[in-house]
């Protein structure tokens, strides 16, 4: 029986339809949590919702664009008038491109900054400016290995995902040097997971988009997230290779950079399979995907 330490907490989660986010609701409603559900999939939002309450938790759904600054306006203002606080946010919606810079259309790279990098700031202003107003809270955003190590033909994804990491350093040290205590930004640094995420993203290769290996269990990065609402950290690597990979790029950064590169050709060039050019779920969202696991695994 999972302890239910969290019973009472409320918890905002973006890109909650599927993969981490989807896993940490429901992780979270088994502790416990009231949980307020948002991505543009609002019908699986409600499937997951209902899988919350199944587990023991109470969950809200509020169909969010994180590009929106006014859609992430909104869901601040439904979570304080449901429930009065925010005392977790995490910030998972994100989304990729994969090609060569030039072949991937500029609004597509423009979209999967406003996603991963706008969404998160905007998620990160209000979670903030609240637990300002309450005098506490934990902010959680996912970023990514590539926002530590750079890869080719994720150049904007890259961008993006460097762009949270150094967000959350910074708010990090304006607590610090307020001497805020009581207020958390963690930051998370996923390695390649078995998630939807590349059947969600563009690709201009010419091949299906597929994780780079080894590919992990999401449930690493689902407990690393629940765990970091009762237990925060500035920052946690998670996968088999992200901390070494992390170190080892401080020590040696040209070495890891080539080896990262090469893995990343062989596994969206060499090894993929056949696929046609597509935007994938950037501009509209696919109803596939709905798991937390992408089956990348089997």
């Amino acid at each position: 029986m999972t302890d239910r330490v969290l019973i009472g907490k409320i918890i905002v989660i973006t890109g909650a339809s599927s993969g981490f986010g989807k896993g940490s609701a429901i992780k979270f409603a088994e502790q416990g949590a009231s949980l307020v559900l948002a991505a543009r999939r609002a019908d699986l939002l409600d499937e997951v919702a209902r899988q919350c309450e199944q587990a023991g938790g109470r969950a809200v759904v509020v169909p969010t664009d994180v590009t929106q600054e006014a859609d992430i306006s909104q869901l601040t203002q439904r979570a304080i008038n449901e429930f009065g606080r925010i005392d977790v946010w995490v910030n998972d919606a994100g989304a990729g491109a994969v090609g060569r810079f030039e072949d991937v259309p500029l609004m597509d790279h423009v979209k999967v900054i406003q996603t991963d990098l706008l969404g998160t700031l905007y998620g990160s202003y209000c979670a903030i400016r609240q637990f300002r107003r309450q005098g506490a809270g934990i902010l959680i955003n996912v970023a990514s290995l590539l926002g530590k190590v750079p890869s080719p033909y994720f150049s904007s994804y890259v961008a993006a995902k460097q762009g949270v990491v150094g967000l959350s350093a910074s708010l990090r040290l304006e607590l610090k040097e307020e001497k805020v205590d009581t207020i958390h930004v963690c930051t998370v640094i996923p390695s390649s997971f078995d998630t939807p995420f590349f059947e969600h993203a563009a690709q201009y290769t010419g091949h299906q988009a597929s994780p780079i290996p080894p590919t992990d269990d999401p449930k690493d990065v689902v407990d690393a997230i629940v765990n970091l609402a009762t237990n925060p950290k500035d920052e946690i690597s998670v996968g088999s290779i992200a901390g070494v990979s992390n170190l080892a790029h401080h020590l040696f950064p040209g070495l890891v950079e080539s080896m990262m590169a090469r893995r990343t050709r062989q596994s969206e060039f060499e090894d993929a399979q056949p696929g046609e050019d597509s935007s994938g779920s950037l501009h509209e969202p696919a109803h596939s995907g709905s798991g937390v696991r992408g089956g990348w695994n089997q």
